[in-house]
């Protein structure tokens, strides 16, 4: 299986202000793993990625809420939708490497078409990802999300400026160095920076992750493990920022729990 597949999580929760955004990005995802060109994928020349652009790609797959007589999406996805993906999950692609679902209105998932995702998330084909696409991933049963990484978070990243996105390409590449004398102080150079820039740098920061996981970006030789703790770590971080933690608080805790390149607990 090609480095950006074996990169990318096998079930992410892709979040955004609304639905068109985050079906955005799982279509860029979705390209990026079904790609069969060369290092950053998507390439966008070869033709799993020609395919996967204009929507006709075997592969990918989406699921979407069922619509009624007048023609209305319903509610809620229902279960049977769930088992019918299951069982579709088991068969093999068609023409890349792995095949890809992508579940528009995720957090429409009723209880029981929750609970029977809950197997298929946790023990799921070798050659399947899921994108589950939700404006509110609250709506999620605590079981689904641990279950998943939430990658992405588009609210606010229409803010985010060149500044914020050289402070999170700075930041990784220290990460990837391995020197945490060098992180400390990398973060003690930038806890001066206000509460709103913060907020912009982790927003850059979840997004490069997005970009090294599906192998969008280059990783820095930072491993799959390695960016997926990063991921819970920026997370983390968005949550104190949520509640107006300190910035100096924040950068204390990159230096502290940032996995670094080479540590003994990420090889």
């Amino acid at each position: 299986m090609p480095r950006a597949q074996e990169k990318l999580s096998h079930a992410c929760i892709l979040s955004a202000a609304s639905m068109d955004e985050a079906m955005e990005k799982a279509n860029a995802l979705a390209m990026a793993a079904v790609c069969s060109g060369s290092e950053p994928r998507p390439c966008g020349q070869c033709r799993d990625c020609r395919k996967a652009a204009a929507h006709i790609h075997p592969d990918i797959i989406t699921i979407r809420r069922q619509e009624d007589a007048q023609g209305r999406p319903r509610r809620e996805i229902t279960v049977d939708q769930i088992r019918a993906l299951s069982a579709d999950a088991l068969v093999l692609p068609n023409e890349a490497e792995c095949k890809v679902y992508i579940l528009r209105d995720a957090d429409r998932m009723n209880l029981a078409a929750q609970n029977a995702a809950l197997k298929l998330l946790e023990e799921p084909p070798r050659s399947v990802r899921f994108f589950l696409c939700v404006t509110n991933a609250e709506l999620l049963l605590p079981t689904v999300r641990s279950r998943c990484t939430g990658l992405y978070d588009g609210r606010g990243e229409a803010e985010l400026d060149g500044e914020s996105a050289k402070r999170a390409d700075d930041y990784l590449k220290t990460v990837a160095a391995g020197d945490r004398g060098a992180l400390l102080r990398w973060c003690s150079d930038n806890e001066g920076i206000d509460g709103r820039a913060a907020v912009a740098f982790n927003d850059a920061v979840a997004a490069r992750l997005t970009d090294m996981l599906s192998g969008v970006w280059p990783s820095q030789g930072l491993n799959r493990q390695q960016l997926l703790e990063l991921g819970r770590l920026n997370r983390t971080c968005a949550d104190y920022l949520r509640v107006n933690t300190g910035v100096k608080h924040i950068f204390g805790l990159l230096a502290v729990d940032s996995p670094l390149n080479g540590s003994k607990d990420n090889k």
